[in-house]
């Protein structure tokens, strides 16, 4: 009876290639990442672009198995990026390829959603490990990651400087944080932005999760702190 590699995705066994799309703004090393995964025979990368617009056209028109994705774009943060596009498409796998190795753009990415996280100074073999794993519905962290996210953890993470808002909510979703803080309701929030409830509901969700707010109460107070919203608008 054949065995097939732990550490190769469900699709190899299947005969299948994983399709992957590349997010990266530099165009030596988008091209070189491309050459490098193409060596694997288990690898297909059947995009390549450099920005988070044309990511997400990529995306909707291609439909990979897998995004692999900077957290630094030209035309919005790779992490919201990250959020956009998981709310379009849930089953689509993310992993994030990225000089950035604060802890702060870490957490970010992980509480975005991104399934695997790796510094662009890991070598080739830990990027093909992280690819399968990823793939294959696991989570997986570079060892040098993984460390300060142990560490962070450790000593209080939450307690130390965060990543700016700006880089962590998209345009819209600063609209829907804006008006949840003014204790507008979900269905008025959708018929203010011209958007299903479904979608305000989503973007709600989305949020809470990335910015670890767990009550309309807590969003107001945020919003207070960023400065989104007055106090007298708020009612306090």
């Amino acid at each position: 009876m054949s065995t097939t590699d732990a550490n190769q995705p469900v699709a190899v066994a299947a005969g299948l290639k994983t399709r992957i799309v590349l997010v990266e703004d530099h165009a030596i090393l988008r091209d070189g990442l491309r050459a490098l995964l193409e060596f694997e025979s288990d690898l297909s990368v059947i995009g390549s672009v450099g920005d988070g617009a044309a990511a997400l056209r990529a995306v909707n028109d291609l439909h990979p198995d897998l995004v692999i994705a900077d957290v630094s774009l030209p035309d919005r943060s790779g992490i919201a990026l990250i959020g956009e596009l998981l709310m379009l498409h849930p089953a689509l796998r993310l992993l994030v390829l990225t000089a950035h190795g604060t802890e702060e753009y870490i957490r970010a990415a992980l509480n975005a959603g991104a399934h695997g996280y790796v510094l662009k100074d890991s070598g080739r073999s830990d990027l093909i490990l992280a690819i399968r794993a990823v793939v294959a519905g696991r989570q997986y962290l570079c060892a040098s990651v993984a460390a300060k996210v142990v560490s962070g953890f450790v000593s209080g993470f939450e307690a130390k400087r965060r990543i700016p808002v700006e880089e962590l909510v998209t345009g819209r979703e600063r609209q829907v944080l804006t008006r949840i803080a003014l204790g507008q309701s979900n269905k008025l929030i959708a018929r203010d932005l011209g958007l299903s409830v479904k979608t305000v509901e989503k973007h709600r969700a989305n949020l809470m999760r990335k910015l670890t707010l767990h009550n309309a109460a807590a969003v107001t107070l945020f919003a207070l702190r960023h400065g989104f919203i007055e106090a007298s608008e708020s009612g306090n």
